[in-house]
């Protein structure tokens, strides 16, 4: 029983992990986007 306890929170925590990694770079994806698109009307150029 504790084995398999063990197991899913270890396979839960690996899953948390992946999904925080996944949410942060697309959050840096939409901010790179913002900061060319603010660039590209400033400056002209991306």
């Amino acid at each position: 029983m504790l084995r398999k306890v063990m197991t899913m929170v270890l396979i839960g925590g690996g899953l948390m992990v992946a999904a925080c990694n996944t949410v942060r770079g697309a959050g840096q994806d939409v901010q790179s986007a913002a900061n060319c698109t603010e660039n590209a009307i400033h400056n002209g150029n991306c």
